[in-house]
């Protein structure tokens, strides 16, 4: 239904509204996120020993608390371009308004509900899919995971995550919105409640089940995107691994 509202109001082109701050946002978060943690599960493993169940968790926080801080502001604006249609002149107008009137720190507006959303989400996510991933090797007598292997343990770990975590991307919208709202004049003062005290009036206006509003395009949306990312990503790091080590026989 929401799917047909948005084509029939917007055109079907408006389904795609945010997407170049996506794409600018998603090669920089990618790079750090996923290469922070290989490079940080090396160095606890060389540490901690191979066996260590928590590397993924802490591995997986301080990963994703770099990237999520890094790429805040570009998550506000995409944000704004998928609230309504705006043009670039438009967006930059906004952004030097932000910035005079409540410094560079207006643009991590959401940075915290964020945080409180992407880290456990990431902990989790990396937990159960080094389990899932393990687990199903052995039920397959394989060594090695194959793709399928990591794409369905890459759905599943972040189809759990994303229901545990929806709340706070809740919150998320809504402290991001209250700007959009501020701005056209619908509130005459900007609201700055805390994470929790949104998640209260969310509960009291909307009852428990306000908190995971949206919860089926969330996981139509993260269940194949973390399958696609993490089985896509395994690949090319055991083909160019598989590459580097027939360049050293030479």
């Amino acid at each position: 239904d929401a799917f047909w509202k948005i084509i029939r109001n917007e055109g079907i082109k408006s389904l795609w509204s945010g997407l170049p701050p996506t794409l600018v946002m998603a090669v920089p978060a990618t790079v750090i996120y996923f290469t922070c943690y290989d490079q940080l599960t090396a160095l606890l493993r060389s540490k901690l020993g191979e066996n260590e169940s928590h590397i993924p968790i802490v591995a997986g926080i301080v990963a994703r608390f770099g990237a999520v801080t890094v790429i805040s502001p570009l998550e506000l604006i995409r944000t704004k371009m998928q609230s309504k249609k705006f043009s670039y002149n438009e967006l930059h107008q906004y952004v030097s308004k932000r910035v005079s009137e409540d410094g560079w720190i207006s643009l991590w507006r959401g940075w915290a509900p964020t945080v409180l959303r992407d880290v456990p989400f990431s902990a989790m996510y990396w937990y159960n899919y080094e389990v899932l991933k393990k687990w199903l090797c052995e039920k397959s007598g394989l060594y090695e995971p194959t793709f399928m292997i990591n794409f369905t343990s890459g759905a599943l770990s972040g189809s759990f995550a994303a229901v545990a975590t929806l709340p706070f991307d809740v919150v998320k919208t809504q402290k991001q919105t209250q700007l959009w709202m501020y701005e056209s004049h619908k509130i005459s003062v900007p609201l700055h409640m805390s994470t929790w005290a949104i998640m209260k009036n969310i509960v009291v206006k909307n009852g428990f089940s306000g908190l995971f509003t949206g919860l089926i395009p969330r996981l139509v949306k993260i269940a194949p995107a973390c399958a696609i990312m993490i089985s896509t990503y395994e690949f090319g790091k055991a083909f160019f691994q598989e590459q580097n080590a027939q360049k050293q026989k030479y």
